[in-house]
């Protein structure tokens, strides 16, 4: 794989990443008997293509494969185009949609703790602790309360984190212009 600079198209910034491949099945899972339309991605390709998309300070891409001019097939290069722009359109809106769960569970967690703990603030008001129903509610609210409302932030601020970095990389890689060249 080698490194390219920036580029201008359109008065856009873009980068290419180019990757060489002796044949189309490079591409593909060995253990996937599946057709090209339908087979699932090898390891080494997606970790490669990841590292170096990743690399990368643009999200405009061009994403080329170099394969021997003896082996290009260009009906068989339409049909593993579309199928990764497939792939990676499909992960860009599932982990998307993943994020966006996280967040609105966190949100619920959140706003659910700042409730209880709300009612358990009236609760000390107006009962003042005076019999044991009101202590032991406020024994269990408060803790629960607070719970909530750490774990809602922490999932907002750190388990949506988490789904960042394969988001950005599969966002990259959905409004890529994958194409193939002779090498």
């Amino acid at each position: 794989m080698q490194k390219e600079g920036i580029k201008h198209r359109n008065n856009q910034e873009f980068e290419e990443i180019k990757i060489t491949i002796d044949k189309y099945e490079d591409i593909f899972s060995d253990f996937d008997p599946r057709p090209l339309s339908e087979r699932g991605l090898a390891s080494d390709f997606f970790f490669e293509s990841e590292r170096a998309v990743m690399a990368k300070t643009t999200d405009k891409i061009d994403f080329i494969m170099t394969i021997p001019e003896k082996n290009r097939d260009l009906k068989k290069e339409k049909v593993i185009i579309d199928r990764l722009n497939d792939y990676f359109k499909r992960h860009y809106e599932i982990i998307k949609k993943e994020k966006k769960k996280i967040v609105k569970k966190g949100t619920i967690f959140t706003v659910s703790g700042i409730i209880i703990m709300l009612i358990a603030t009236v609760l000390l008001f107006k009962f003042k602790q005076e019999d044991f129903l009101t202590s032991f509610l406020l024994i269990l609210l408060e803790p629960g309360g607070w719970f909530l409302f750490w774990e809602g932030l922490d999932l907002i601020i750190f388990g949506s984190k988490e789904k960042s970095p394969n988001l950005k990389f599969y966002k990259r890689m959905s409004v890529a212009n994958i194409k193939f060249v002779s090498s």
